[in-house]
């Protein structure tokens, strides 16, 4: 399936070889998940399936994850059962493939798996794309009760910065830590009316994780990487970014590369920090 990589579940991640080899097996179904939505239709592995991380995994009227049975109708019609092998993959280093991992496990999906490197990976080694649409069987798909222990809400935070009894992870750029930037070049509209970072929060950019051909570092150096600025197993650790994309590919990392746990997701991020009145907010390096 991959190289091991010493990671605590080397399960979560297949390499561009094994889908290559057993993407039209029964029982998989392999999901393509961009930052650019547009790519999908560009180009795509033979036989895999679309996720919109807006249109599909986001409700369209509360900035919320859509409800159970919104979600079931979902996977049902991409195919998806309680027992299929889900493979997910995408641009930007994965980041939109692991908040797709995230969600699934948020309403128990068991077997979720990332293709190491992602998209680009695939389409360095010269492998197969097509612009062609499959149409899946529809499957009745029953999810379970949101997993709430997976999410962090602004009032955990807001106890976790008064407590300090967890590490809290800024994994966007240094320059929206700072408080520089609200929000990355070119996604000013998801930004938010204030700077900074939260307080006591740890700045470890998302992308310090992957090497540069867009997989996954090592387990050791993973470890090194989050113990460099003190965050380790002592305490729970909680990640955010701006919309919880980029939290996500880092909650990954911790939880199912490292198999720390007590690991959370805070996805309302800066967009919902950043915009709420008389919260505690620190800008600087």
């Amino acid at each position: 399936m991959g190289t091991n990589g010493d990671y605590a579940k080397p399960q979560v991640l297949v390499t561009t070889e094994w889908v290559a080899g057993h993407r039209s097996d029964p029982g998989l179904v392999v999901a393509e998940v961009d930052e650019n939505t547009a790519l999908y239709t560009e180009g795509h592995i033979p036989g895999a399936v679309r996720l919109h991380w807006r249109d599909d995994l986001q409700d369209p009227v509360v900035r919320d994850v859509i409800d159970k049975a919104a979600f079931e109708q979902l996977l049902g019609g991409l195919g998806v059962g309680n027992d299929t092998t889900v493979i997910l993959y995408g641009d930007k280093n994965n980041w939109f493939a692991a908040y797709a991992y995230w969600y699934l496990k948020l309403y128990g999906h068991a077997d979720v798996r990332i293709m190491d490197g992602g998209r680009q990976k695939w389409i360095d080694e010269g492998r197969e794309l097509t612009t062609d649409v499959p149409t899946p069987e529809p499957t009745t798909y029953t999810a379970q009760e949101l997993d709430e222990s997976l999410r962090a809400r602004r009032e955990d935070v807001l106890r976790i910065v008064e407590t300090g009894a967890e590490h809290l992870v800024d994994v966007r750029s240094p320059q929206e830590y700072s408080g520089e930037l609200i929000a990355m070049p070119g996604y000013e509209q998801e930004g938010a009316q204030r700077g900074g970072h939260i307080p006591g929060a740890k700045s470890i950019p998302w992308a310090k994780a992957v090497q540069e051909d867009g997989t996954f570092k090592p387990a050791a150096e993973l470890r090194d990487l989050y113990a460099a600025q003190g965050v380790d197993t002592s305490k729970p650790t909680t990640a955010y970014c701006r919309i919880g994309e980029r939290s996500s590919h880092t909650w990954f990392v911790l939880r199912e590369l490292l198999g720390w746990d007590g690991v959370r997701n805070y996805d309302g991020s800066w967009t919902e920090w950043g915009n709420l009145v008389d919260v505690p907010i620190e800008k600087g390096a």
